[in-house]
């Protein structure tokens, strides 16, 4: 026991004395007064648990420790007293005695908060603190493929639900096209100019990358306006709580208008991306050298700063998957400088936090990632290693050749909602990063480019904040199962257990975003196989056991949520089997064969659209009618609607990216998979009848012009309030396909995956498909 303490002891000391290597990180902290988080700490408890509230006492202390530190105890009249070191502390203090004390929990689905009349109270204090400074949250992709188009009301949930899991350093990307509209206009550049510039309101992550320009536009100015007013209110709540936001900066990306405002400047025209063409890619890059880069760079922060002051950390991404102009070191390390130069030109104080996304790219080699990282003082960059749970740059490149990196989980790509995760590599992979050799690891975080889905692995995630080591995931999971549901249940519980066991912890690299043939534009060249990597039978016996448990915790609404989704899920493998057949009886002429396979898979298709319509969680009707919310004129209502379609489908205006970001949504399945299913089959009959052979080419123009754009284009109403109750229509379903899964089918993948006769999903291979996607 001696020996453990010494070396819990020893690995908190080499923590502390990593973040102590870098002042300028150090005194990264929040300007908010004790009372001023205590206060915030308040009001969000009260959001969650009303009147009981006052069954909380809440004091904030600096001095209780060096990193941020809660401590749990019971005082008189039976209530609980959380000491924190901070306001983000304080809310972790709240939820870990929820957790662990109450059985409760608070997640994207919905929350169990049901206290029991009296608070269980503590034997003896518990005090819990954090390993590292920083817990990171966001992808820049996030705030379009989930936040978009989210108001105050939404937002305020999230900073409570990044407040509750630990983390202190959110991005706050809202309202940055207001400053550089200010930016550019003040400069001459014209409001057509910057029309053709900005990105529209779905695709504002890739236009501020410099992926794309003017795509999705032309940007509202009401929608500008009322973002800027939207950004004080989350930043506010952020800092109140005791978080640093990180603000955008200058990456050097400007409006193609640039050589009329200023004949002298020196641009580079950046290659296409993503499939794109030149009309909305190919943006303009500012030489790094140009004098022009620091007047633009010292501007905006200067006018960013005194819109919403700072807290003295900006992101900028000049290269996320865009390839730059010369491989040469010397060209690199300038770029990183002169991104660095006008950042501090603006704020002396500023500290560049950047995405390692682009370093899983063959184009950084080590020369390259050192020139960049080194190009700026140590600590005075933070990199995000992106997917270090896949695939973690930082043992590549020597702990960023000494500079401070967050150890980070992606997760999701696109917001797609299939069930996947790696948890063993969860589990471990932080500890991992603390203890390499001469590690520069100062936090954790979670970059998924798309929430609400998966909560078990984001719950499971947040925990590594103050985890001293790996957990066994199956006691762990028997905690939250309860946590989730209120009670007990030895079903549903087996049910998780058999799903952390197999389609959430993959082991042979597959990526979340290639894994659903029913949300992919049909091609019978598809592998089938490549949906699976576990044991499909696991996943059908968690089915048996979600329903099992239906009638037990039918009382719970996230257990309604729950059986949905694990439903849902299980449809989309049955539909393999359809698809399979139908792709034999294609090669073997047989039209009858497809014909009834056909039936099947549009048959299912109907089943999961009335499974999710019982459900407001997946409901396309929201969606749209958040974008609708932002809209001032029938033709903003028009093109907003437009954007919310089209991101989920198409993804550009011919299908450059499509299917990318698929959701499985009531509505969506129904009027766009189901007829794209119908259209696919009749096309595979059509070859047949007249002897001709399959061509991708054709196949995606016509369904293109016959199904898909003008479903993006329709603006008729969809549901916005469920239909029907999720546990029996779940139960229903269960009934009807449960039996068509025990299918030689499953057995036989799993049999190939046993043997090794099914190739794997290897990172090479993951790496040459998103080289090949954004032409890097």
């Amino acid at each position: 026991m001696k020996l453990l303490t010494f070396a819990v002891y020893m690995a908190l000391f080499a923590v502390s004395s990593c973040i102590a290597d870098f002042p300028q990180l150090s005194a990264l902290r929040s300007k908010a007064s004790s009372e001023t988080q205590g206060q915030a700490v308040h009001g969000l408890l009260k959001r969650l648990i009303g009147e009981r509230v006052s069954d909380f006492d809440i004091e904030i202390d600096s001095t209780l420790g060096p990193q941020d530190t809660f401590k749990l105890s019971s005082v008189e009249n039976g209530r609980i007293k959380i000491t924190a070191t901070g306001g983000v502390a304080a809310a972790m203090g709240f939820y870990h005695y929820l957790k662990y004390f109450c059985y409760g929990q608070i997640t994207w689905a919905g929350k169990q908060t049901m206290l029991p009349p009296v608070l269980p109270p503590l034997k003896t204090a518990v005090t819990i603190s954090t390993l590292d400074k920083f817990r990171y949250y966001q992808n820049v992709c996030t705030l379009s493929y989930s936040s978009a188009f989210w108001s105050w009301e939404r937002w305020e949930k999230e900073i409570d639900w990044m407040a509750l899991h630990g983390f202190n350093l959110p991005l706050a990307f809202v309202g940055q096209e207001a400053i550089f509209q200010r930016m550019y206009l003040s400069m001459g550049f014209t409001q057509k100019e910057l029309d053709e510039h900005f990105g529209g309101p779905a695709f504002l992550a890739w236009a501020r990358m410099g992926n794309i320009r003017g795509w999705g536009g032309p940007l509202p100015q009401m929608w500008i306006t009322q973002k800027l007013m939207l950004q004080h209110k989350i930043l506010g709540r952020m800092r109140e709580l005791g978080m640093v936001p990180v603000l955008p900066a200058f990456a050097g990306h400007v409006p193609a208008a640039i050589k009329r405002v200023f004949p002298k400047a020196n641009v580079t025209r950046l290659g296409n991306w993503g499939h794109f063409n030149s009309t909305f890619s190919g943006t303009y890059l500012l030489d790094f050298e140009d004098p022009l880069f620091q007047t633009f760079g010292k501007t905006f922060i200067q006018m960013q700063t005194q819109e919403f002051g700072s807290d003295h950390i900006y992101n900028a991404d000049t290269f996320n998957e865009m390839r730059p102009a010369s491989s040469d070191p010397d060209y690199i390390a300038k770029a990183g400088k002169s991104v660095f130069k006008a950042m501090t030109a603006g704020d002396p104080q500023a500290v560049w936090l950047m995405q390692g996304w682009m370093f899983l790219s063959p184009f950084w080699q080590a020369p390259q990632v050192k020139a960049l990282v080194t190009s700026v003082p140590k600590g005075s960059m933070i990199i995000l290693d992106l997917a270090a749970e896949i695939e973690p740059v930082y043992q590549k490149f020597e702990s960023f050749y000494g500079q401070p990196f967050i150890w980070c989980m992606l997760h999701n790509f696109g917001g797609t909602m299939e069930f996947y995760g790696v948890i063993d590599n969860i589990n471990k992979g932080p500890s991992v990063a603390r203890n390499f050799p001469k590690s520069t690891m100062i936090g954790v975080g979670v970059t998924p480019e798309g929430i609400h889905q998966n909560e078990v692995i984001y719950e499971f995630m947040a925990e590594n904040s103050w985890r001293k080591e790996p957990r066994d995931v199956y006691t762990w999971l028997s905690n939250f199962t309860q946590q989730r549901y209120g009670q007990l249940n030895d079903d549903v519980n087996n049910a998780w257990q058999l799903l952390l066991g197999s389609v959430y912890n993959a082991t042979d690299a597959h990526r979340d975003h290639d894994l659903v043939m029913i949300t992919k534009r049909p091609d019978p060249k598809y592998d089938v196989t490549s949906d699976v990597w576990y044991n499909p039978e696991d996943v059908f016996r968690a089915w048996d056991g979600f329903v099992n448990a239906s009638h037990a915790l039918q009382g719970s609404s996230l257990f309604h949520y729950d059986i949905a989704d694990v439903s849902r899920n299980n449809l989309q493998l049955v539909a393999l089997i359809y698809f399979s057949e139908m792709v034999k009886a294609y090669k073997a002429k047989d039209i009858p064969t497809i014909e009834k396979n056909s039936a099947s898979i549009v048959e299912l298709l109907s089943d999961l659209n009335d499974l999710l319509c019982s459900n407001e969680r997946f409901l396309l009707g929201l969606w749209i009618a958040d974008a609708h919310f932002w809209a001032t004129s029938t033709s903003e209502k028009t093109l907003l609607e437009y954007n919310a379609r089209n991101q989920i489908t198409l993804w550009g205006p011919n299908g450059e990216i499509h299917d990318y970001a698929s959701k499985q949504w009531c509505g969506v399945v129904k009027d766009f998979y189901k007829p794209r299913w119908e259209f696919f089959s009749n096309w595979l009959i059509q070859l047949i009848k007249n002897g001709t052979s399959w061509d991708s080419y054709i196949f995606r123009e016509e369904i293109m012009r016959t199904v898909e754009s003008p479903w993006t284009f329709s603006t008729y109403p969809q549901r916005t309030e469920p239909s029907g109750n999720p546990i029996v229509k779940s139960t229903e379903l269960h009934a009807k396909y449960r039996p068509v899964t025990k299918n030689e089918f499953f057995r036989k993948i799993w049999k190939d995956i046993q043997i090794g006769k099914k190739s794997k999903k290897g990172l090479g291979l993951y790496v040459a498909k998103i080289s090949r996607m954004f032409s890097l």
